[in-house]
């Protein structure tokens, strides 16, 4: 890529769009192609095409999804895997017709088996059962992979996919309905030590194990894997780290200065017990994170800690 090349973000208002532009604009981009939800439905194929067709972009980072937590995801499975494959149907395709140099596509580290083992390789796709809270999103996430290499296979297309593990940082989903653990988490210990409640109340037992890595991070590898891949591949994106959700829960308390108590409600579900990327073969390419946890999640609740409670 270079400072001219017409870049399109899509979802460039989300979590990971947002650290795209951020990272491409602190390299002086001057062609990055933004387009809101209103200006852009990305579940109209013909929009789709009648864009990529007038604006021709050279590279393109795959990166608008309907995306959410074990509620959402239990909540509205339609929407997830309905929304999902359009939008990267729609897309890809598109793509591909307009003659897009390079694609990048975000699919997610829960479209891997429930029980893969651990740390999860990028070859174990597709080679068990998927974790049911969220299997419509997974499912919709496995067929933009596969869409992308089957028009690498079949027509030579610059299709690539990146698997992000669990991210945070600027621009998070914080609705309790809709977010992910550890932006949840951040609420939750916040609005508790605002309000001097007695407790916060986490789902689960504490004892599923995740790896977060900060947006920031992520965007940096994407530019990096933009540069360095050609088409087919399938790279893991993320620290090679875990923690458990208990020790999570006890490390954003220490962070947010709340005092009270932490209660596991086990009537809720855990999810997947444990997801941890191999990120063997992004580190062979010669990248390496450099935001530590501690330091990334103290960053990112000085920014909500701005936000008023109704975030």
């Amino acid at each position: 890529m270079n400072r001219t090349d017409r870049v399109y973000i899509s979802g460039h208002r989300g979590l990971v769009g947002s650290a795209l532009v951020r990272r491409l604009e602190e390299e002086h981009f001057d062609n990055l192609i933004l387009c809101r939800r209103s200006e852009l439905d990305l579940t109209d194929p013909h929009a789709v095409r009648r864009f990529f067709e007038d604006v021709r972009p050279d590279y393109v980072f795959m990166a608008a999804a309907k995306v959410g937590g074990i509620l959402a995801n239990n909540t509205y499975p339609a929407e997830f895997i309905q929304q999902n494959i359009i939008m990267s149907a729609n897309v890809i395709d598109a793509a591909y017709r307009t003659g897009v140099r390079k694609l990048m596509y975000f699919g997610s580290s829960c479209v891997y088996p429930r029980l893969a083992p651990q740390p999860i390789r990028e070859d174990y796709l597709l080679t068990g059962p998927l974790e049911p809270t969220n299997e419509p999103y997974a499912i919709a996430k496995i067929a933009g992979i596969k869409m992308c290499d089957a028009y690498h296979r079949q027509y030579g297309a610059p299709f690539f996919s990146v698997m992000p593990t669990n991210l945070y940082g600027p621009n998070d989903n914080y609705d309790l309905e809709n977010s992910h653990v550890l932006a949840a988490l951040i609420r939750k210990f916040h609005e508790a030590r605002v309000t001097n409640a007695p407790e916060v109340v986490v789902w689960g037992t504490g004892t599923a194990r995740r790896e977060f890595m900060h947006v920031d991070d992520l965007a940096d590898a994407c530019v990096f894997l933009m540069r360095h891949l050609e088409g087919g591949e399938l790279v893991n994106i993320g620290i090679g780290e875990d923690l458990s959700i208990a020790e999570l829960a006890e490390m954003i308390r220490d962070i947010t200065g709340y005092t009270g108590a932490i209660r596991f409600d086990t009537s809720k579900p855990d999810g997947t017990p444990r997801k941890l990327l191999d990120v063997s073969r992004l580190t062979r390419l010669g990248w390496k994170p450099r935001i530590p946890l501690h330091a990334g999640i103290t960053a990112t609740y000085a920014q909500f800690a701005t936000l008023p409670l109704t975030v």
